[in-house]
């Protein structure tokens, strides 16, 4: 069957504080913030490809991020060719994150943004 999607474009992530979560993508992850729009949204662009993150503000409980036997599993996952250099980044800016794991060659660790969605990065 002949498909007519091309690639993901963006996904939207659901934050607390706007302001707030785009200043913590641009500055603790280093990502592009390349603009917060009057709906409001934040307009995060991931380095040279077309995907973006579209931050959302909302006062519901909710997160970018679904449950496995009742455990957080994440949605979005990175990639990161200094893994253990990022690690030791985020525990100095005081993200909370998990210890880095290796399973069958592939190294990994959660991280937690400030309204709480669960992220992966790998190498």
């Amino acid at each position: 069957m002949k498909s007519f999607l091309e690639q993901v474009h963006y996904i939207r992530i659901p934050v607390r504080d706007l302001d707030l979560s785009a200043k913590w993508y641009s500055e603790i992850l280093g990502l592009t913030l390349l603009s917060i729009t009057e709906d409001p949204f934040a307009i995060i662009k991931v380095h040279d490809g077309p995907f973006l993150l579209i931050l959302v503000p909302t006062k519901d409980d909710t997160y970018a991020h679904f449950k496995m036997d009742e455990e957080p599993a994440f949605i979005i996952g990175f990639t990161s060719p200094e893994l253990a250099e990022f690690h030791q980044h985020l525990m100095d800016n005081d993200v909370k994150v998990d210890d880095i794991k290796e399973e069958n060659g592939h190294a990994f660790f959660h991280f937690y943004d400030p309204s709480g969605n669960k992220l992966q990065v790998h190498w």
